[in-house]
């Protein structure tokens, strides 16, 4: 059910969880504008593992709480600090140690399960939770899948498991307190040229050369047919989330970009002037030999994602919470391939930092 809560006559206070990372700073710029622009304001409270400058924006004008979200004293930590917020938005996630799966696991499903129980303890009334396409279980890219897609994940993919065990959280959780909304975002990859250096260190490490990748002119690119996939800018997710908790609408939603992602328009952006079907099996064994001999950090497991995630419907999304991205998932990926080569990041925010 969907209820604006703008004719409220107070502020509109809420918690932001990985507040500091690619999506969470987006939706800080996004809940300033709000701030700025819904009658009685917004109150913004911030959570961080590392906190940020709080001098600089956006970190600026928030309370912020340094926690642990995967431990019982960070879980103790934010129901005190949750009381009197009105919505959570939960973008806290690991993606490396990609090494360590425990470690990993303790913030992804245990630390998801922590927001949710301090959510309720606490009486907030709105749960919104960062989910993503590689919650789903595999599907042909010949298909368009609606939010009624099985969550089952892709088994050989850690991202894609936790992303499953975090929705089986959120499905026991809307089973027990049904008083309380629970709204997932199923989001494509999340691109902004701010993330730049972010994403070459947690993907790539400090042996890939970066700088060029906006510059390559490649005479052709070896990359697997199935290797479609969606891509939106981290504006446009943050704009989703703001909605989301201004209508307070609850179930979920798929959030990606126009148009999607083929072989030929990727290498479109890095200069390739012809494509060749690279059998996936050969991909995905150039990828984990140089993940183990620790060349790079891609594990394989993102092959198996990229490949069998299935093309999301994004109509529910444009609907019910009149979201209309306002970038292309072309201008997304031109966007982060110019912040890799350059090094970009946020002053001030510890995950975003940007490349000496």
């Amino acid at each position: 059910m969907a209820s604006s809560q703008n004719s409220s006559a107070g502020p509109l206070r809420i918690a932001v969880l990985g507040a500091t990372g690619n999506v969470g700073t987006a939706v800080l710029r996004r809940l300033h504008r709000a701030a700025a622009e819904r009658p009685g304001g917004v109150e913004i409270v911030g959570f961080a593992r590392r906190l940020p400058d709080t001098t600089r924006a956006p970190y600026s004008g928030c309370e912020w709480h340094a926690l642990d979200i995967g431990t019982d004293e960070g879980r103790s930590t934010l129901t005190a600090a949750l009381h009197g917020v009105d919505a959570v938005v939960h973008l806290a996630w690991a993606i490396q140690p990609n090494r360590n799966e425990p470690a990993m696991h303790r913030t992804n499903v245990t630390g998801t399960a922590n927001a949710l129980q301090s959510t309720a303890d606490a009486g907030v009334r709105h749960f919104v939770c960062a989910s993503s396409v590689g919650a789903y279980s595999p599907a042909s890219k010949g298909q368009r899948v609606d939010e009624r897609w099985p969550h089952g994940g892709i088994s050989t993919s850690h991202y894609s498991r936790h992303k499953a065990e975090q929705e089986a959280l959120l499905d026991d959780f809307d089973r027990r307190y049904p008083e309380i909304p629970v709204t997932r975002l199923r989001p494509g990859l999340i691109f902004q040229q701010d993330a730049g250096s972010e994403i070459g260190r947690y993907f790539l490490g400090p042996l890939v050369p970066k700088f060029l990748l906006d510059r390559l002119r490649l005479p052709l690119l070896p990359i697997p047919d199935q290797l479609i996939f969606q891509a939106v800018h981290a504006d446009d997710v943050a704009d989703a989330y703001w909605r989301a908790v201004d209508r307070r609408v609850g179930g979920a939603f798929n959030i990606a970009a126009e148009p999607v992602l083929t072989p030929a328009r990727v290498a479109g952006q890095l200069g390739a002037r012809r494509v060749v079907n690279l059998p996936v099996k050969v991909l995905r064994a150039v990828v984990g030999v140089t993940w183990a001999l620790g060349l790079q950090r891609t594990d394989p497991g993102w092959i198996d994602m990229a490949t069998q995630a299935p093309v999301m419907n994004t109509d529910r999304a444009r609907t019910l919470l009149g979201w209309k991205p306002e970038h292309s998932s072309v201008d997304a990926i031109r966007a982060v391939l110019t912040g890799l080569s350059a090094g970009d990041g946020v002053d001030g925010s510890p995950s975003l930092m940007p490349r000496d």
